[in-house]
């Protein structure tokens, strides 16, 4: 499909939305909530964290620690959900209002309690991206380039804003400004753009990792941008059609449901167990049902998906024994 034909849906799935504000604080409250949490896990899931959709929510939201899990990984995905509640704070501005400081900001909590001395600060050092011949700026060059950077988001720009927030994230990961998390900052600096204009932010999906790299890759080759206009206006779409399918009435988009119970049966499809495997482990007290329902069925708060992970995990690591796991779990 042909750019302008994305452009064109693009602003026909916005018309379709507009048709439905203004939006509930229940609905807006939500669909917000949704977007932090999977747009934290997609887009450390890009970078490499290794962190489920599933995990991400219990880190972020819950403030519970997961087994077998870096704790960088767990303040990667606590931090960016921080940065986005910061770009929240700034929808309603102006992309004139966006400053050098707003990036420093962003990426300052990015790196919070990781690299606190690189953390909101431009390299100083000269960087090469791993597998890429992509040569980036010589850190001498990175104020100038990033004032340029302002000069152009402030100039009278008419193009279309999805290809403007496009734009600027190209622009920002190819001066590469930070030694470390110029990607995640740099699709922040795209999602804010895309709000501020009562767009979506774009959902680029961890299966879209590869074509999404490549693309900006070719793009900064002087191989044409065409690949990577495809792929982020296709992830605006994508994020149009979960608020709009959520509106119309229709399933409402996955979401890790934190502060719901779950039967037997969604615990057993969210961790790969059998039914039986999870009612054997809950008669041998090695997890906990919250309480039962009226139908008398087992309910089981998300923190088991934690517990199953770690059981498993200890069988296949430690190899211990039903009687040696309910020892370790001090039951």
């Amino acid at each position: 499909m042909v750019l302008k034909d994305l452009l064109l849906i693009i602003d026909q799935k916005c018309k379709a939305l507009d048709d439905h504000r203004p939006f509930t604080p229940e609905f807006f409250k939500n669909i917000e909530a949704w977007f932090r949490i999977e747009l934290t896990y997609t887009s450390n899931a890009i970078e490499g964290n290794t962190l489920t959709r599933q995990e991400t929510a219990l880190v972020v939201e819950k403030g519970l620690t997961v087994a077998g899990k870096t704790l960088v990984e767990q303040l990667e995905a606590v931090n960016h959900a921080r940065a986005f509640d910061f770009i929240a704070t700034l929808c309603d501005h102006s992309r004139n209002e966006i400053a050098e400081k707003t990036l420093l900001d962003i990426h300052a909590i990015i790196l919070h309690g990781i690299d606190d001395n690189n953390a909101g600060v431009y390299r100083r050092v000269p960087v090469r991206i791993s597998g890429s011949t992509v040569v980036m700026p010589n850190p001498l060059k990175i104020s100038a380039l990033m004032q340029e950077l302002m000069q152009w988001l402030h100039g009278n720009l008419t193009l279309h804003p999805a290809t403007i927030a496009a734009d600027a994230h190209l622009n920002f990961v190819s001066i590469h400004p930070f030694v470390d998390g110029n990607g995640r900052a740099g699709r922040l600096l795209m999602d804010l753009l895309l709000m501020q204009t009562k767009l979506p932010p774009a959902l680029i999906r961890k299966e879209d990792r590869l074509e999404y790299i490549k693309s900006i890759e070719s793009a900064q080759l002087g191989r044409g941008a065409e690949k990577y206009y495809h792929v982020i206006y296709t992830a605006i779409i994508r994020s149009l059609d979960e608020m709009l399918q959520m509106l119309e009435g229709e399933a409402p988009p996955a979401s890790p449901a934190l502060d719901k119970l779950l039967k037997i049966g969604a615990l057993a499809m969210a961790t790969g167990e059998t039914t039986a495997t999870i009612r054997h482990w809950t008669k041998e007290g090695l997890l906990r049902e919250n309480r039962l329902s009226q139908g008398g069925y087992h309910l089981y708060a998300p923190e088991a998906i934690l517990q199953i992970e770690e059981i498993r995990r200890l069988q296949k690591e430690e190899r211990l024994t039903l009687a040696e796991l309910k020892v370790r779990f001090k039951l």
